[in-house]
């Protein structure tokens, strides 16, 4: 089990107050010996800075970080910098990704700028720094909400590896078999890379649902009226949260899932229980 990938991911904070909150929140987490720590950017690329003061901060602690890059709102020139400033950091992975839009930014706005595709980005990292970073990207086991089809969801995946990802990082799911089936079909494309299932603690119904709803994450009917019942027992809820996905995870472990990339949501606390549940 020791070369599976389990790692931790982080947004950056957008206050001083928060920059303090997080680095507890670190400390805790780092206790855990993830392989390493992702940080994420707003909508349209924003929050970029905090992004890289973040990834600058784990990393002087002495842990992997990777930054989060996205397409959206870049252009080459921007992106070569940025790429230059963290491989002078000794930044060695990144994770790459098409991004979201902001609100009120539509899809041909998207495709007005320098890159339109996750797999353009990949293809301009590989040929602006060769093999210095190990590229993750993203990977939908229940089909991107704005993808035309599963079929060509799963093309576009392989374009994304064919140019140069040497992993993927799930969507989070409740659904084991909606993973292993993706990663049977993404085989029989001839895509060979670690599709490493990215995991969800619950620990707040609203948010769950919102989410879910945001980013095409399908909540199985069972787990949902479950989550419904509890109403304000948010003791109840936790304890059923942390049950249905230690489940989730060991059933994809046994069934060959390379890893696991949990989403924290900057807490600490429902991470940490998992992990340890699982004896990682």
């Amino acid at each position: 089990m020791s070369e599976n990938t389990y790692s931790i991911e982080l947004f950056p904070p957008k206050t001083p107050e928060g920059a303090q909150k997080l680095r507890a929140t670190r400390a805790e987490l780092a206790q855990l010996k993830p392989r390493y720590f992702s940080v994420t950017f707003g909508a349209g690329g924003s929050t970029q800075s905090g992004t890289r003061d973040t990834v600058f901060e784990i990393s002087a602690e002495g842990h992997e970080a990777a930054p989060h890059l996205s397409c959206i709102g870049r252009n080459r020139d921007e992106l070569r910098a940025m790429l230059a400033e963290y491989q002078a950091h000794g930044i060695r992975r990144v994770v790459a990704l098409r991004g979201d839009l902001p609100s009120g930014y539509g899809m041909l706005d998207a495709s007005s700028g320098e890159f339109a595709y996750a797999s353009q980005l990949i293809e301009f990292i590989r040929a602006e720094t060769g093999d210095w970073f190990h590229i993750e990207t993203a990977a939908y086991p229940e089909v991107h909400p704005q993808a035309r089809s599963a079929q060509e969801d799963l093309r576009h995946f392989a374009g994304k590896v064919k140019a140069g990802a040497d992993a993927a990082i799930t969507q989070y799911f409740y659904n084991a078999d909606a993973y292993f089936r993706f990663v049977d079909d993404a085989r029989a494309l001839g895509v060979d890379v670690p599709v490493v299932a990215g995991i969800m603690p619950i620990t707040n119904y609203t948010q769950l649902m919102r989410f879910s709803d945001m980013c095409g994450a399908e909540i199985p009917r069972w787990i949902r009226l479950k989550l419904a019942g509890y109403a304000d027992d948010t003791a109840s809820l936790k304890a059923f949260g942390l049950d249905v996905v230690t489940q989730l995870c060991e059933r994809l472990l046994a069934g060959g899932a390379p890893g696991l990339h949990f989403y924290t949501l900057n807490q600490a606390g429902p991470t940490t229980a998992i992990w340890k549940r699982l004896g990682l």
